[in-house]
């Protein structure tokens, strides 16, 4: 008892971290909740049969509720007995509507628990991603409840109940009862079924999301890739709103690398990455053209904004310490700008931005060219 007591606990506490969406709702703790939930009703009804003495009802809950227990036990033995539980919960519920017909009535309302256990079956073949085959199972477990429910209405029909109440309250207050955890049964399964298909859809979402920002960014820097850039300079050209071009070179980086190391080159490559992406921000967008090659894509910049962006970037590279492995080093960059002019053809913009790049190259490097 103390055992099931922590169970449940645990149990209640992983649903309020499910509720405040810190994570996700296992298949444990769903199977945990269903069986616990059917045995708390088992658990109702002993003690109602047992007020009004109606024994036969009586042992059989003990059954029911020891059946669940042996339900749990299976549930904590692994994920390939949660089937078997579910055709043990779907047999027990069956086996009970038909007990409770005969010994009291159809009036009762017990013969309802077999149209709350038709969905179920269901929900457990999506919830554990079960094939095809099984699919039928649950539909042919959806028509044997459909003959079961009919056949305690025609027993009741043509068999008097073995016990006679003859409490009008009771009987009302019973059929409420088991309407009532019907209804909530099936609301419930709704809800969680609902909940999981918008939290798959969120799931693919992300999924979308990051595979669309590796499809677009360079995995080493985070910065735009070619493809990407290739779309941002169309949607400028469309705009017609005049933008700035800014090819950045790192100075000697084949140098650094022959001399460090490509891991070191790699640590300059995303600093200096870094130090370009905060610069820019949300005036424009960098790319990583090819090898130690950057492209700036500046809307809406004249020629003023443009170059005191680039004099920015050129002096905080210059003025960075770039280590690895207690070795560090000062890099340089060489920029040249080229603001793009009405009817010309962006690669005519980026090959000026690449030539004013290699002027400044030519004239010592460490410069912005205009």
């Amino acid at each position: 008892m103390r055992t099931l007591t922590l169970r449940l606990k645990k149990g209640i506490r992983q649903l309020k971290d499910v509720l405040t969406g810190r994570t996700q709702i296992t298949n444990k703790l769903k199977f945990y909740l269903m069986i616990g939930s059917v045995m708390s009703v088992h658990v109702f009804l002993l003690c109602i049969f047992y007020t009004f003495h109606v024994w036969p009802m009586f042992l059989f809950n003990i059954c029911s509720i020891i059946t669940y227990l042996t339900c749990f036990n299976l549930i904590n033995r692994g994920s390939k007995y949660y089937l078997s539980v579910y055709f043990i919960t779907f047999l027990e519920v069956i086996l009970h509507s038909f007990a409770a017909c005969l010994v009291l009535g159809w009036q009762y309302g017990f013969a309802q628990y077999i149209i709350a256990i038709i969905p179920v079956g269901f929900y457990i073949c999506y919830m554990l991603d079960i094939n095809r085959r099984k699919i039928k199972i649950a539909i042919l477990l959806a028509v044997i409840s459909m003959f079961a429910f009919f056949l305690c209405k025609i027993l009741s029909f043509y068999r008097e109940p073995l016990i006679v109440l003859d409490n009008m309250i009771l009987e009302l207050s019973l059929y409420i009862f088991n309407a009532c955890c019907t209804f909530i049964f099936l609301i419930l399964f709704t809800l969680v079924f609902v909940f999981e298909i918008r939290l798959s859809s969120n799931q693919l979402q992300h999924q979308n999301a990051i595979l669309d920002k590796l499809a677009s960014t360079d995995p080493l820097t985070g910065l735009y890739n070619r493809r990407s850039m290739d779309v941002f300079l169309s949607q400028a050209i469309e705009s017609d709103t005049g933008f700035a071009l800014i090819m950045c070179d790192i100075d000697d980086f084949k140098k650094v690398n022959d001399t460090y190391g490509h891991d070191f080159g790699d640590v300059v490559l995303k600093g200096v990455a870094k130090i370009t992406t905060e610069q820019v921000r949300e005036k424009g967008y960098v790319c990583r053209w090819g090898g130690e090659e950057i492209l700036i894509l500046l809307n809406n910049a004249s020629e003023e904004s443009s170059y005191r962006i680039a004099e920015n970037i050129r002096r905080n590279v210059a003025n960075s310490v770039f280590d690895l492995n207690e070795k560090w080093i000062h890099c340089s960059l060489t920029l040249g700008i080229a603001l793009h002019q009405k009817r010309e053809a962006v690669e005519e913009t980026i090959t000026r931005a690449d030539y004013n790049l290699y002027r400044g190259k030519r004239s010592g490097k460490n410069a912005v060219v205009l």
